[in-house]
């Protein structure tokens, strides 16, 4: 038995799978949990893959850390989706971090995740019982979640599906400006932004939003396990903030496995000619 995500022009990602966990319909989404013969649990939305188990780390720690550690002390983080709870989880790692929100729409998201995926490490478990100090888990809608909270964020970090169907508004200009506004005077906001290769012209449409609502953006790749590598991931910055540079020192309390704080600068690493067309668009 196999599981393929098809992308663009053919193009697909696949999975030789042992046995399906479960499968159920929400009031958004069709969701699905498989086994599989050597990434362990591989969970899927809409017929596309969200992470594999032993790999989901490195989308994880690059969604995160970058952000988190280029941040001089981010204290209130925000996290709109995620609900597997593995962003969370890696934000929770930061010491400096006093109030993280996860606002996740869909209910039946966190419940297949708590009961079966499990790679929260207990987290949503302890947010639902009222038990994790620093954190706090909402279902709701977090883009209006987000638009009720001017100034009030040091980081945002957006962990939805694809730019493409209904999570193309996380991608649209007017939802980059509001983000701006909820992020405080030195802020950060990060989402990834699909398949360098596959997606380009939403990579590319998501940079020219951004562009009219941050100060200053950055776009830089990663090789995620179960997607269509190079994944893209752009960050929108208010404020001084150089996302350049990372505090090493602090980096080093944490536990990484992909992401590599010491060779941060290997981030920005993206294909001439995506860049040219990136760059291209900076006026448009």
């Amino acid at each position: 038995m196999e599981f393929v995500e098809w992308y663009p022009r053919g193009y697909g990602v696949g999975f030789k799978i042992t046995s399906k966990i479960v499968e159920i319909q929400s009031d958004y989404q069709r969701i699905e949990l498989y086994e599989t013969e050597g990434f362990g649990k591989l969970f899927v939305i809409d017929g596309t893959v969200q992470l594999v188990e032993k790999g989901e780390r490195s989308y994880h720690e690059p969604l995160v850390h970058p952000v988190m550690l280029a941040h001089p002390k981010p204290k209130r983080v925000l996290v709109i989706g995620g609900g597997d709870g593995g962003t969370l989880r890696e934000v929770l790692k930061h010491e400096s971090v006093e109030n993280a929100i996860m606002v996740e729409i869909d209910e039946k998201v966190v419940e297949v995740s708590r009961e079966y995926l499990k790679i929260d490490e207990g987290l949503l478990e302890r947010l639902i019982r009222g038990e994790e100090p620093k954190a706090k888990l909402i279902i709701g809608d977090g883009v209006e979640y987000m638009k009720s909270h001017k100034k009030h964020f040091d980081v945002i970090i957006v962990d939805s599906t694809d730019p493409v169907g209904p999570a193309k508004l996380l991608f649209s200009e007017e939802f980059y400006k509001n983000a701006y506004e909820a992020l405080s005077e030195k802020g950060l906001y990060i989402t990834q932004s699909g398949s360098v290769y596959l997606f380009t012209d939403e990579v590319l449409e998501a940079y020219k939003n951004m562009k009219k609502a941050f100060d200053k953006i950055y776009y830089f790749t990663f090789p995620v396990i179960g997607y269509a590598s190079p994944w893209s991931f752009l960050v929108g910055v208010k404020g001084d903030i150089d996302f350049m540079e990372v505090d090493l020192d602090r980096a080093k309390t944490l536990d990484l496995e992909y992401y590599d704080p010491e060779k941060h600068e290997t981030l920005f690493q993206m294909p001439k000619y995506v860049r040219d067309l990136l760059e291209g668009k900076d006026d448009s």
